[in-house]
């Protein structure tokens, strides 16, 4: 399973393509139709980049974590783990210069969700429970503990705010939509080529996918199978851990219970869809994100005559008729989900 795999080229593919209709949309006479700018105009990218940069995380957290063999159902309690945490460093944290405050938070984030993390491993590696039913757990645990210390009268102030790059921000189209944005969305385009070749063209990510494919083998060749998937778990927390810190302190500004609404399990759908790849998942998560724009462009142009249930159903559907209908065409890690014994151990 490389960059190049089938469902990585269709999920790239149609992420370029929504570009390349916008750049029509913005330059040619097709921007006179409306219905085209609700679909394609730069509004609609923006919103669909907002989207997609938690769905991009919690993605890479998925692969970080599969990719050694670890079944990760539980990104939407890591995430949502993130999120509180960081609403809660934030939030006590008011006083302080606004962006010390905020690294603190997303420190925080960070921090959580790779404890989160290393439950998730110490229930899968060390007590060697089912890996979905540790997932579960984590997602039970972060929304009880969230929902019950959640102190409604507390208030985050402040949140980041867009940094356009020189120069970049001023190209046609690309320009606001991808270079006109806040430092975490910079960081998470950043991490997919980061975890790409983290992956693929090192040392350690070697050893992942070989622990991830055949843990046997690669204890074999003296590699510590159970030490690298606690670090990938750990690593994938931190991830969700952020795309839970990016809702509060970038996107939103304040917490909400249960305010990752799914996102996780579309993350799990992205991260599928793009075959256990970085780029892949990219694609996949800009897919389901620009179902989830369609919502606003279509509340902002006063569109009625589809009921609004019916529209919030989107992002949902679409995650559904991908998945269901990859099912066979996709390959995951040969060893995901199987704990492993050393020889020692038994």
């Amino acid at each position: 399973m490389t960059f190049w795999s089938r469902t990585a080229r269709i999920s790239v593919c149609l992420a370029l393509l929504m570009m390349i209709m916008a750049i029509l949309v913005e330059i040619t006479p097709l921007g006179e139709n409306p219905w085209m700018r609700v679909f394609f105009g730069i509004s609609a990218l923006n919103f669909t980049l907002r989207a997609a940069i938690p769905l991009v995380l919690g993605a890479l957290s998925g692969v970080l974590c599969e990719r050694s063999g670890i079944i990760n159902i539980g990104i939407e309690g890591m995430m949502l783990a993130g999120a509180f945490a960081g609403f809660v460093a934030k939030s006590s944290t008011n006083d302080w210069p606004l962006y010390a405050s905020l690294l603190f938070s997303v420190f925080v984030a960070l921090g959580v969700g790779g404890l989160m993390g290393l439950l998730h491993g110490l229930f899968s590696i060390r007590f060697r429970m089912d890996q979905i039913i540790s997932g579960t757990v984590i997602i039970i645990l972060a929304a009880g503990l969230s929902s019950y210390l959640y102190d409604r009268d507390a208030i985050s102030s402040g949140k980041f705010t867009p940094i356009p790059i020189p120069l970049l921000s001023e190209i046609p189209v690309i320009g606001p939509v991808i270079f006109n944005n806040a430092p975490i969305t910079y960081l998470a385009l950043v991490l997919v080529f980061v975890v790409h070749v983290a992956i693929f063209h090192t040392r350690w990510g070697l050893r992942t996918r070989a622990v991830g494919e055949h843990p046997r083998a690669a204890d074999t060749e003296g590699i510590n199978v159970n030490r690298q998937r606690y670090v990938n778990t750990m690593l994938g927390g931190m991830l969700a851990g952020l795309a839970g810190g990016f809702l509060v302190l970038e996107a939103v500004g304040q917490f909400q219970e249960g305010m990752t609404a799914g996102r996780g399990f579309i993350s799990l759908a992205a991260m599928i869809f793009g075959n256990w790849t970085p780029f892949g998942a990219l694609g996949a998560a800009t897919l389901f994100g620009y179902t989830q724009a369609l919502q606003n462009e279509f509340l902002l142009a006063g569109v009625t005559t589809i009921p609004r249930q019916f529209v919030s159903m989107l992002p949902y559907i679409v995650t559904i008729v991908a998945v269901s209908g990859l099912v066979g065409r996709v390959r995951p890690p040969a060893a995901i989900g199987k704990p492993y014994d050393t020889e020692g151990s038994k």
